[in-house]
């Protein structure tokens, strides 16, 4: 994956217009897109890209959707999905109401090479120093500085909905193979919890209830037959 950076940040005319017609008092996207702008730049992340190969997806953008996922606690799946469907992500990245999205695993893979090319720190750094140059932050002010805590609350919110699609996946397969024996074993709990995919659930926003998930999905699985 190679990089070619794009330097211009604009929010498409069409993209502004749908948004402001669908947020006319505005939301927390559009003050990104309208105050921040283009908060990272492309070149900011060449060290972790070779020079030859398929066009890597822009990485200023990866970075500012890593951010809104940790704001909103999506797992891939649901950050990609956002990215896709969403206007007022799409008006805060700058793109196109046409525009495809990404696939989900990119943001995984964007994550390790941060972490792999020791640019981890770059992702809250240029945010916070961004904000302090617009008067946003007060310098005495109570922020979290520490990147490593966006891209580990991420990594966390992504292995919960892993570990929940696996036993969903697994009480699936026991309803075709052995469906009496599940039915005399199964806890009427198991039908809320695993009835739906677990992407379609809000994960928990706090640390403490996303440790309290962690700890009931082993134990206590809930299942409907697909």
């Amino acid at each position: 994956m190679s990089l070619q950076p794009q330097e211009e940040f604009r929010i498409p005319d069409q993209t502004r217009c749908v948004a402001l017609a669908a947020f006319p008092k505005g939301c927390a996207c559009l003050r990104i897109g309208d105050v921040l702008g283009c908060v990272y730049q492309d070149k900011q992340f060449a060290s972790l890209f070779p020079r030859r190969g398929q066009p890597a997806e822009a990485p200023g953008r990866l970075a500012l959707v890593t951010v809104l996922q940790f704001m909103e606690a999506l797992s891939d799946r649901q950050a990609a999905d956002a990215v896709r469907a969403r206007i007022d992500w799409k008006y805060a990245l700058g793109l196109d109401l046409t525009d495809s999205g990404l696939d989900h695993t990119v943001l995984s893979e964007f994550r390790t090479r941060l972490v792999e090319g020791k640019l981890e720190l770059l992702l809250l750094d240029v945010l916070l120093e961004r904000a302090q140059k617009l008067a946003l932050l007060k310098q005495r002010g109570r922020q979290r500085t520490d990147s490593t805590h966006v891209l580990a609350a991420v990594r966390t919110m992504n292995r919960l909905e892993r570990v929940g699609e696996t036993l969903r996946a697994a009480l699936n397969a026991l309803a075709v193979a052995a469906p009496e024996w599940l039915t005399a074993i199964a806890d009427p709990e198991w039908f809320k919890r695993y009835g739906s995919r677990i992407e379609n659930f809000n994960l928990p926003k706090t640390e403490a209830a996303r440790r309290q998930l962690a700890t009931v999905l082993p134990q206590k699985s809930h299942f409907e037959p697909l």
